[in-house]
């Protein structure tokens, strides 16, 4: 049997056909059954671009983008009490891309501060756009709402300034990372010129965390670049499984204090059984003032205490300055609770 060959033109006017064919529907359409195997393209394609590669996983991207959720709702607050407004602070965006496409993405010139994060390796990068140095440096300088954001490099003064503000940065962000790993931050310079400054090479990937914030009318961004060399060797830290392990805090003496105090004021119900007897409905009707129920509780036999439903204590009866009262003679062990297996 002889293989059939179909000419250029043949296929041309044969995917022509088929194009025209075609319902408009989301769904791809099926290949005709004429159609050569050579000829029908496939169903799903997905691109991939080597330039950016995705080296974070997808547990430790959500790891980072809960943890700074908390961040920046801290982070607003301090900076509200800094320059006495309103202040939101959203994330936006957690992303993977190069060092270059982030550097190439800024404006010029900005405030680059280069952050030096122990015991990670390398450095990190804050970046706070100028559209919001400017309104928070008029306002920490007794200015007005409002002014239109320059475009220059910052002064001595004002880097002083906006230093208090990366401060608070620096603060919140070691607090919101306790819980991974302490980290000891510091600034070791401030450029105006993004493109001068170059921690990595240009095409290894930095994870890119994104702040907007709003001041009024005005809005901006505040850029965290980490780098992917500085959190590769904990990122087994950063995931759903650990999460919870590494959240949980040592109790200290200011917090045992303070549960204390709340648990003395909690109301417990606090039941105490002299004795159990069981008569019958026709005694019970037949009862008059000075009869006797008698029981089977021997009077040197202890009383259970009950606290909030669970036998908690042994004690004894008494009087106290002529009112009813107990002594305690023993307290009970816990009683361990056995986990329900679940039904098949």
């Amino acid at each position: 049997m002889e293989e059939e060959v179909l000419s250029q033109d043949e296929v041309e006017s044969l995917l022509q056909s088929m194009e025209a064919s075609a319902p408009r529907t989301a769904r791809s359409p099926e290949p005709a059954p004429d159609v050569p195997a050579r000829l029908r393209t496939r169903e799903k394609v997905t691109p991939y671009d080597f330039k950016r590669p995705e080296r974070v996983g997808k547990e430790q991207m959500r790891a980072l983008q809960t943890l700074h959720e908390g961040f920046s709702r801290n982070f607003a607050a301090s900076l509200s009490g800094l320059i006495r407004s309103m202040v939101e602070v959203k994330l936006t965006s957690v992303d993977q891309l190069t060092y270059s496409e982030f550097v190439f993405s800024l404006e010029n010139p900005t405030c680059f501060n280069v952050l030096r994060a122990a015991p990670l390796e390398g450095n990190i990068i804050l970046d706070i756009n100028p559209s919001v140095i400017y309104p928070i440096l008029d306002r920490l300088l007794g200015g007005r709402d409002g002014s239109p954001p320059l475009r220059r490099p910052l002064t001595e003064i004002e880097l002083r300034l906006v230093s208090r503000m990366t401060a608070l940065f620096i603060a919140e962000l070691r607090r919101a990372w306790e819980n991974v790993m302490a980290l000891e931050i510091t600034v070791e310079r401030v450029e105006s010129n993004p493109q001068l400054v170059s921690i990595v090479p240009p095409n290894e990937v930095i994870v890119l965390i994104s702040f907007e914030l709003t001041i009024g009318q005005l809005r901006g961004m505040v850029n965290l670049c980490i780098p992917y060399n500085a959190i590769e060797r904990i990122s087994s830290r950063l995931t759903a499984n650990t999460w919870q392990t590494y959240g949980k805090r040592t109790a200290t003496e200011v917090t045992r204090n303070r549960i204390t105090r709340q648990i003395r004021r909690s109301p417990l119900d606090v039941t105490v059984t002299l004795a159990e007897s069981r008569i019958t409905t026709s005694e019970l009707i037949g009862l008059r003032v000075g009869d006797v129920i008698t029981t089977d509780h021997d009077v040197r036999q202890a009383l259970e205490v009950i606290v909030e439903g669970r036998l908690k204590y042994k004690a004894r009866p008494g009087a106290v300055k002529g009112r009813k009262a107990i002594r305690i003679d023993e307290v009970l062990p816990v009683p361990i609770i056995e986990p329900e297996t679940p039904k098949s």
